[in-house]
């Protein structure tokens, strides 16, 4: 069960993170591929729609084809 900060210790709290200042470390990505990674953080992807859709067209595909294979008279 969480409890809930009272306003006291939040201030408490704001004026210690203030002494860190951990934003003054931070550094962030050093190597090329840590910028690539970096750089896909904000992608929230997109793709499933698409694929879906890709999906839906090669299923059409491949039963237009068996229907061809199946109008061959034998």
């Amino acid at each position: 069960m969480a409890s809930s900060w009272t306003p006291e210790r939040r201030a408490r709290q704001a004026a210690l993170i203030r002494t860190w200042a951990p934003w003054q470390q931070a550094t962030g990505p050093r190597t090329p591929d840590g910028e690539a990674t970096a750089s896909r953080n904000a992608h929230k992807g997109g793709h499933w729609l698409m694929l879906r859709e890709l999906a839906r067209m090669v299923n059409a595909e491949v039963k237009a084809g068996r229907d061809l294979v199946n109008a061959i008279p034998r």
